[in-house]
């Protein structure tokens, strides 16, 4: 019996490890996603391409944080008390709505730059455009 206590403390120790070596894993993907997007804005700017920089740092930032919400999920497992579930959860939290909105804010540029124009060259052209007469 003692034998199994201790194959089990082990197994649990060796669980512990590598639940930590994957937190970390995935913390430092989401990281170095975050400095790869950095290089890519600045290698658009100093060649003077004209891309979208907004919409590249958008993905990236988007890409990154469910790497690293991802991170938050896996120290889930790790809790030992309502306090640090608490916590993690309003990290998770925030890592999602972050998401939801950058993802939100991706989709409408892509539609932005698939009609041509963006809500300020609307307003501008509804201003300009004559209006139609009364009879």
């Amino acid at each position: 019996m003692e034998f199994l206590t201790k194959l089990y403390e082990s197994m649990e120790e060796g669980f512990v490890i590598v639940v930590q070596f994957s937190i970390l894993l995935m913390e430092l993907i989401g990281v170095l996603i975050i400095l790869w997007t950095l290089v890519q804005i600045l290698h658009t700017v100093i060649t003077k391409k004209h891309r979208n920089l907004r919409l590249l740092l958008a993905h990236g930032i988007a890409f990154a944080l469910e790497f690293k919400l991802g991170g938050e999920v896996l120290r889930t497992i790790l809790a030992r008390d309502f306090k640090e579930i608490g916590m993690i959860a309003c990290v998770i939290a925030l890592r999602a709505a972050l998401t939801f909105l950058l993802h939100w804010e991706v989709k409408e540029e892509h539609e932005e730059e698939e009609n041509g124009c963006n809500e300020l060259d609307v307003a501008v052209i509804k201003k300009a455009a004559p209006k139609p007469e009364k009879k």
